[in-house]
C-alpha cells in the first residue's frame, strides 16, 4: 500500500469511528457496526469478496483488526439498517453535502455486466453507441469535484427520472446556482425542480443543430413536447450560439474529469465484478468507492495544505 492509499484509508476509518460514536452501541453484538463497515470498506478498497475480507492474512498496516467475523456474519450485518446508516453518515461527512458550490453538474455512467447474466435487476438500456445490460450511476457533482449526491438504477431508467430523485436530496442554495446537464435532462419537470431549489438549469437542447436556429428565433423550440417560462428563459440564452450559454456550457467538461477520477485510481470505481450482482449489492459497492473516492480527495489536499 502506498502512502495516498495509507492516507486514504486513515482518513476513512477516522471517519467512521466519528461517526459509530454518534450512533450509539449495538447492545450484545460480538463485532461492533464500526468494525463490520471497516472490514467491508478494506474489501472495496483491494476490489475484493467477503470471503477473502475474512482471512486473516489479507491484512496488513494500518488495518489489522484483532477479531474477524464469519463471511455469513459480515454478510449480514453489512445489509443492516445500522450499517447502512453508518455508511450514508461517512459518505455525507467525507462528501459534505452542506456545502454546495456555485456551479453543479448532472451526468450519469453505465455500468454493464455481460448479455448472459442471470441478474435479474440489470435491465437494458441506452448506451453510447447502442444497447447493453446493467446499472447506471447518477450522479450531481460539484465544481471542486466532490459526489455529495448519486444514485444507483437499473440501465433503462431514463435520466429525468433519476435526477429528479437527486434534486429532491439536494440543500436549498443560499444564492443563484447553477447546475449543467447534457441533452438527457433537457426536461421542464428538472427546470421547475431546480427553481423551487433557487437554482437554474442550462441543459444542451435535444436535437440542437444549425439548422434549428431559425425556429429558435422565432420562438419555436426543437423537439419539445412541452415548455415554461423557466425552461423558455434557458432556450432564451442558446438561441444566438456561440452565446452566452455556449461558453457556460463549456465549463460542463469538468463532471468528466470528476468521472475519471473516480474511476482512475487504485481502488476505484471500475467495471462491477462478478460477485457485485443484484440492485442492493451494486448500490452499497457503488457507495463504497465514492466513499473511497472522498477520502483520496481530501487526503491529497491535506497533503497539498502540508507542504
Amino acid at each position: 500500500m502506498d502512502r495516498v492509499s495509507e492516507r486514504t484509508w486513515k482518513c476513512v476509518r477516522a471517519s467512521i469511528v466519528r461517526q459509530a460514536r454518534k450512533c450509539g452501541k449495538l447492545k450484545r453484538a460480538r463485532y461492533s457496526d464500526a468494525l463490520i463497515v471497516s472490514i467491508y470498506l478494506w474489501s472495496v478498497m483491494h476490489d475484493r469478496t467477503l470471503s477473502w475480507a475474512c482471512d486473516r492474512s489479507n491484512y496488513r498496516k494500518p488495518f489489522r483488526p484483532r477479531k474477524l467475523p464469519s463471511v455469513s456474519q459480515l454478510s449480514r450485518r453489512i445489509r443492516t439498517q445500522r450499517c447502512q446508516k453508518l455508511l450514508q453518515a461517512v459518505h455525507d461527512e467525507l462528501g459534505d453535502l452542506k456545502t454546495p458550490t456555485s456551479i453543479s453538474y448532472l451526468d450519469g455512467k453505465p455500468l454493464t455486466v455481460g448479455v448472459a447474466s442471470k441478474d435479474a435487476q440489470a435491465r437494458r438500456g441506452h448506451v453510447m453507441g447502442g444497447f447493453a445490460k446493467g446499472y447506471k450511476v447518477h450522479i450531481c457533482s460539484t465544481s471542486d469535484r466532490r459526489i455529495p449526491l448519486w444514485s444507483v438504477q437499473s440501465l433503462n431508467c431514463g435520466e429525468t427520472l433519476a435526477a429528479e430523485a437527486l434534486i429532491a436530496h439536494m440543500p436549498m442554495f443560499s444564492s443563484q446556482a447553477l447546475v449543467l446537464g447534457d441533452g438527457a435532462y433537457d426536461s421542464q419537470r428538472l427546470y421547475n425542480a431546480l427553481a423551487l431549489k433557487n437554482a437554474a438549469l442550462l441543459a444542451r437542447p435535444r436535437g440542437m443543430n444549425l439548422k434549428d436556429i431559425e425556429a429558435w428565433k422565432k420562438g419555436r423550440h426543437p423537439k419539445s413536447k412541452e415548455s415554461g417560462p423557466v425552461r423558455n428563459e434557458a432556450m432564451a440564452a442558446w438561441k444566438n450560439p456561440p452565446g452566452p450559454a455556449t461558453w457556460i456550457y463549456r465549463q460542463r467538461i469538468h463532471v468528466e474529469g470528476t468521472l475519471s477520477n473516480l474511476c482512475g485510481f487504485g481502488g476505484g470505481l471500475g467495471p462491477l465484478p462478478a460477485w457485485v450482482r443484484g440492485l442492493p449489492r451494486v448500490r452499497r459497492w457503488v457507495g463504497a468507492k465514492i466513499i473511497l473516492y472522498h477520502a483520496r480527495f481530501h487526503a491529497r489536499n491535506s497533503q497539498q495544505d502540508a507542504q
